[in-house]
């Protein structure tokens, strides 16, 4: 009796471990990018954290605000102190579910998915509903996603002398290889 009850515990933490199972990076790529006719302006992030949760399909990304880099250093210095006020919303988080789509983590393969959640940005949440694309390999879980934000919604405000360099909608871009996560 004792060796059935053994084994039986011994599978049972087997197949937890077998479930458990979590991507996640500290590298992810998330861009920006605005355009109208007076100026383009495009800024990357290299480090973007992100998680997604095989089993209960949770996802959640944060990004630091102060991490987007510009190619000109004074677009950069506006962004993080008018616009983002970075010291006082340091940064941007996701999380939310995937609520389309059935990706197979055991499979390689892309799967269309949509991801339903909540964005915080510059201290104010908004629901998204974002399409996207989880393409499973050996490597891990690679996400891929566009979207727009406008940022009036995040009370971001655009000084009027700037108002028309700027986009009333922002491309958002996520571009992530989430290898899985060592169980513990």
């Amino acid at each position: 009796m004792k060796k059935v009850l053994s084994l039986l515990l011994l599978l049972a933490i087997v197949t937890l471990q077998a479930h458990a199972q979590r991507y996640g990076t500290r590298t992810g790529t998330i861009t920006f990018h605005s355009e109208t006719p007076l100026e383009t302006i495009h800024a990357v992030n290299h480090a973007a954290r992100g998680v997604i949760d095989a089993d209960s399909k949770k996802v959640q990304f944060a990004v630091l605000i102060k991490g987007f880099q510009f190619k000109k250093a004074l677009m950069q210095e506006h962004f993080n102190e008018n616009y983002m006020e970075s010291s006082k919303f340091p940064k941007a988080v996701f999380k939310g579910e995937i609520v389309e789509g059935d990706p197979d983590f055991h499979q390689p393969g892309p799967y269309d998915v949509v991801v339903a959640g909540k964005l915080t940005i510059h201290g104010v949440t908004h629901d998204v509903k974002v399409p996207g694309t989880i393409a499973m390999s050996k490597a891990g879980a690679q996400i891929n996603a566009s979207f727009t934000v406008k940022p009036a919604d995040y009370g971001i405000k655009i000084p009027a002398l700037v108002k028309n360099k700027i986009a009333k909608e922002i491309k958002v871009t996520v571009d992530a290889l989430l290898p899985m996560l060592q169980k513990k």
